[in-house]
Formats: C-alpha cells, sequence, structure tokens
C-alpha cells in the first residue's frame, strides 16, 4: 500500500461517469486578414443529419487511437482542406463539459496561407468573425431549465420521500452572438467567449 501511495498522489483525477459522454475535438483557428486576427468558423452542409446550417469550429468526433489534440487537426485537415503544416497548435482551450453527456475539447491555433479552401460535402461556407468582435459584444443570454425525469420503473420505495422526493433541477446558459447575418450560438458561442478570454489572459 505504501508502495503505490506515490503513484496515487500524482495522478491525474478522472471524471465518474466519463465513458458515458461522447467525446469531441475542435480547433479554433486564428487567421490574420485585413481586419487584424479572426476566428475561423464554418456554415455546416444543409445536406448533414445533424446540426444541417448552423455555425461551428472544425472538429469532429475522436477516433481509437488518436489523442483529442491530432482529432482536431485531422477534422481540420479534412474539413478546410489544409496541410498539418499550416496548423500551429497553440495549446488547448477549457473543456466544455455538456448535460447531454457530450464532452468537447477545444485547441486554439494558428492557420497560416489559408486559401479560403473546405470540403463541399461537409461545409457550406466559411466565416471570419474579428477577434475585436467578440472583445466589444457580449453574448446575449438565455437559460433553460434541466429537469430530472425518472423512468417509469424507478424504485421510489428506496428513497426517503419516494414519488415525492424532492428533485434537484439545473440550469443552462444558451449564448447567442449574432455577426451581421449569422448568429454563433449554443456551445460555439459558449467554447468562442471562452477562447477569447484565453487568448487575452496569456497574450496569445
Amino acid at each position: 500500500m505504501i508502495r503505490n501511495r506515490e503513484e496515487f498522489s500524482a495522478r491525474r483525477p478522472g471524471i465518474i461517469g466519463e465513458e458515458q459522454f461522447r467525446q469531441y475535438a475542435v480547433l479554433i483557428p486564428l487567421v490574420e486578414d485585413s481586419e487584424g486576427i479572426s476566428l475561423l468558423f464554418e456554415k455546416r452542409s444543409s445536406a448533414l443529419k445533424r446540426q444541417p446550417g448552423e455555425i461551428c469550429f472544425p472538429g469532429g468526433k475522436l477516433e481509437p487511437g488518436e489523442s483529442m489534440e491530432e482529432c482536431a487537426v485531422r477534422e481540420t485537415m479534412e474539413e478546410l482542406l489544409v496541410g498539418r503544416e499550416q496548423i500551429e497548435i497553440l495549446g488547448p482551450g477549457d473543456i466544455f463539459v455538456s448535460p447531454f453527456n457530450l464532452m468537447l475539447h477545444p485547441f486554439i491555433g494558428i492557420l497560416r496561407a489559408y486559401p479560403d479552401t473546405f470540403s463541399t460535402d461537409e461545409v457550406a461556407e466559411i466565416i471570419r468573425v474579428p477577434l475585436a468582435f467578440f472583445r466589444n459584444h457580449n453574448p446575449e443570454k438565455y437559460e433553460s431549465r434541466l429537469v430530472n425525469e425518472p423512468p417509469q420503473d424507478f424504485p421510489y420505495e428506496w428513497i426517503p420521500g419516494g414519488e415525492k422526493y424532492p428533485w434537484a433541477q439545473g440550469k443552462y446558459d444558451i449564448l447567442f452572438y449574432r455577426y451581421g447575418e449569422h448568429v454563433i450560438w449554443g456551445m460555439t458561442a459558449r467554447i468562442a467567449k471562452s477562447a477569447v478570454e484565453l487568448i487575452d489572459r496569456y497574450g496569445l
């Protein structure tokens, strides 16, 4: 027992129930243009089954054997048709844990010599939003309630209060940025806000 104590004290804490979460990674690409530094977004193709037409960062689901950073880079290369040498990873952003069994791992990076290419199978268009926009505009915020609904066969007789048990309720803030005709919202808005705060804090 003493032999394993040092190893235990140095371990990285895990997340209980993490295996139930879908794991995704995205790149937050910084590109330089006539307006200075911009964040690069994608508008998803209307032909996609999931979230067609929504605005997001390049990224996708983690594949077996790859790291989160490798996932973000691979998906960016596939969606924006760029080479690995064009992507410089600056570091990880803060992990977004969704109440809907999803964990999203963002990475902030520089995309160099980007010629505005993209895969039309997945992307309808690309959108550059100046970094200054996020610094000068607070997102609109709307609060969504999360309610606990046990299944019909839940063993109420095992808990104090039975069916009258006072279940806790949660809340989930949904953010919106409106940039011209584009609406950046939900997880993407929260990740963008967090990324800009990190960029400013560390002077990236």
